[in-house]
């Protein structure tokens, strides 16, 4: 039986004042990957690939444990767009073969009202070919388990992205600022006319 199962999650959050603003931050995609999830359960791939192997889904009786590869890249205003690239499904072969997963994401730094605030929107979708045993159970009943399923997935992810990522950030801006002032003074000399 194909199903298809969807989960959308928007996040909004209000960003600290820090010396450096969060776009720089932000341009560096590998932080904000970390802020998802435990560090044991992401690997870097490449410059912007990562593996993110998720905690094992109990789903109607079986447990699966979904690996996603994903493209995370940071626009120049310091956007981070999310999308995942391959998935495998470990411990059950059935499945594994018969399961397509698109993860697509972004973050966004906006400025309201002098406030800084992080915006984004993930948008999960899984269709599968469930094995031969599931068709004795109606297709409404799957699809709400599923989406509630996914729903809860990206919600946990929401909840340890909104507190890590600022955590991370606070503690990032906090070792920039002599640096950030030293940059501050020679380009302040050098625009000040000589007397």
């Amino acid at each position: 039986m194909d199903i298809r199962f969807v989960a959308s999650q928007s996040i909004e959050l209000v960003v600290p004042d820090q010396p450096v603003p969060i776009q720089h931050y932000l341009r560096q995609p590998q932080r904000v990957v970390s802020a998802l999830t435990a560090s044991s359960r992401i690997e870097q791939l490449g410059n912007e690939r990562f593996r993110l192997k998720m905690r094992s889904l109990s789903f109607m009786h079986l447990s699966i444990q979904p690996t996603v590869d994903m493209r995370v890249w940071a626009d120049s205003d310091g956007t981070v767009h999310l999308r995942s690239i391959a998935c495998e499904i470990r411990g059950i072969e059935y499945i594994n073969q018969r399961f397509d997963l698109t993860l697509l994401g972004r973050l966004y730094p906006c400025n309201v009202n002098g406030q800084t605030y992080l915006k984004g929107k993930a948008d999960l979708e899984v269709q599968v070919e469930l094995p031969p045993p599931f068709l004795l159970t109606p297709k409404p009943l799957m699809e709400a388990a599923g989406n509630g399923l996914l729903k809860s997935v990206l919600l946990s992810i929401k909840q340890r992205l909104m507190h890590q990522l600022l955590l991370d950030y606070r503690h990032w801006a906090g070792s920039k600022p002599a640096t950030n002032l030293a940059t501050l003074a020679s380009e302040l000399s050098v625009d000040s006319p000589t007397a």
